[in-house]
């Protein structure tokens, strides 16, 4: 079968298998997809696919076997799911957690995104740079920013108060300094 036979095939025989596969799984989106797949199939084979002499008998199989197979696999998922008890009552997180979350949202995006690959990520400097696009400057300037208004919006005394824990689970001093990988001392201000 040659390319535009093939293509006057699918053109003619794809609504209807479509609708007979349709019929076949009550899922019209499911029928399209493994009709679609039977064809591709079918075009890996059209070289020797009239020698099947039906081959919208062959095409119809295809389709619906790959049905069948789909079921199959979302049955023994759901066998699966029933099987598996439920999930322990896992705790939500802590008000820290939450006082943190309400926090970085008020900051600035460049700000929030600085503080996040920095101190979540734990990237360095230049590679908070690189990622964002933004000089090394511009960066110690979000970060020291960031810091500063985190500060703050979580200082003690505040309501919901907490304190931000820096890389590495290092808790920022009451100055704003965090110490940085190598135990020296980053400060909240822009040098």
């Amino acid at each position: 079968m040659t390319e535009d036979e093939f293509d006057a095939f699918y053109a003619s025989a794809f609504p209807r298998v479509v609708g007979q596969v349709y019929a076949f799984t009550g899922d019209h989106g499911q029928a399209q997809d493994v009709v679609q797949e039977a064809f591709v199939r079918a075009w890996d084979r059209r070289r020797d696919f009239l020698a099947a002499e039906a081959p919208e008998a062959w095409i119809r199989t295809v389709a619906m076997r790959l049905a069948v197979s789909h079921w199959r696999r979302a049955r023994r998922w759901l066998e699966l799911v029933r099987r598996t008890p439920p999930p322990e009552h896992a705790p939500g997180p802590g008000p820290e957690h939450l006082a943190l979350v309400q926090a970085l949202r008020q900051l600035p995006e460049a700000q929030r995104l600085a503080i996040v690959l920095h101190h979540l990520c734990d990237l360095s400097v230049e590679q908070v740079a690189t990622e964002t696009g933004a000089p090394t400057g511009t960066v110690k300037a979000r970060l020291a920013r960031g810091r500063a208004a985190l500060a703050a919006l979580l200082a003690p005394g505040e309501t919901g108060a907490l304190e931000i824990p820096g890389r590495n689970g290092e808790t920022p001093r009451r100055n704003g300094e965090i110490p940085d990988r190598n135990g020296e001392k980053e400060s909240g201000r822009v040098r």
